[in-house]
């Protein structure tokens, strides 16, 4: 009997724990978006951050197809966090920012091919440059119904670098209506260039009519549900280690690297 009370105590010890741990868990989940730049095959130092190899790239897409991962379009994820709805699990979103013409290229026969949705941002003065996507391939991709896009500016300069309230206004403001413009559709989210902004910016973003803004890592000082300060994982090449991709797509990852930051 008292052997019984032991096995029954040990018992109760253990589902509380697993309790604790998975509310614990479910406390420091953050949803995943990935946040790709260039997709090619160039070794260019300048860019090894921002560059991931086509191989890599759809060894990474075919894992989240393969494992049931639920990838949503951004701005589905930004509505399931203002209406502080339930997220299944597993969910996720994938962003290119810049505007890349390898988007179109080799991104997107990817994306189509396993049926993904994702979101590129546009810097919009750079649109038709030389390794920029032209209004056309935009608008082939909208047509597909994957992709969207969003504001990355009119320029590459980081908003924190401008002084001139008229000047953040024509990049946040006049970028959007661009976009709609040659888009012939709402556009409703927004990234910050390299990620930086303050109080007064992500205002100004909010007044201009956007829906959601990414940044990259704007701290723990930021709710993980803030929709107008969404964290993003940088996705590069070192992640065609499939475990450390997988690390990065857990939803905990943003809790991990916050902490080590520090």
């Amino acid at each position: 009997m008292r052997r019984q009370r032991i096995i029954v105590s040990i018992l109760a010890g253990v589902l509380l724990a697993v309790f604790l741990l998975a509310g614990f868990l479910r406390q420091k989940y953050v949803v995943p978006v990935l946040m790709y730049h260039s997709i090619n095959t160039e070794k260019n130092p300048y860019m090894a951050r921002l560059i991931v190899s086509p191989q890599t790239f759809e060894r990474q897409i075919r894992f989240l197809k393969n494992n049931r991962y639920n990838v949503l379009p951004l701005e589905e994820i930004a509505t399931l966090l203002k209406e502080k709805k339930k997220i299944p699990p597993r969910t996720m979103a994938i962003t290119f920012d810049d505007g890349y013409k390898d988007n179109y290229a080799l991104a997107f026969p990817i994306l189509k091919k396993y049926n993904l949705p994702a979101t590129i941002f546009i810097i919009v003065n750079e649109v038709n440059g030389p390794d920029r996507l032209s209004w056309k391939e935009i608008r082939q991709m909208r047509d597909s119904g994957l992709v969207s896009f969003g504001s990355h500016c009119l320029g590459p300069e980081p908003l924190t670098n401008i002084k001139s309230e008229e000047d953040l206004r024509r990049e946040i403001f006049a970028s959007k209506k661009i976009l709609e413009k040659n888009l012939g559709r709402e556009v409703t989210t927004f990234s910050y260039p390299e990620g930086r902004f303050n109080d007064k910016i992500r205002g100004l973003v909010i007044a201009a009519g956007y829906e959601a803004a990414v940044a990259t890592s704007p701290g723990r000082q930021y709710s993980d549900s803030d929709i107008f300060a969404l964290k993003r994982l940088r996705i590069s090449e070192t992640s065609r280690n499939m475990f450390v991709f997988w690390i990065e797509t857990s939803g905990f990852y943003t809790f991990i690297k916050e902490r080590r930051d520090d």
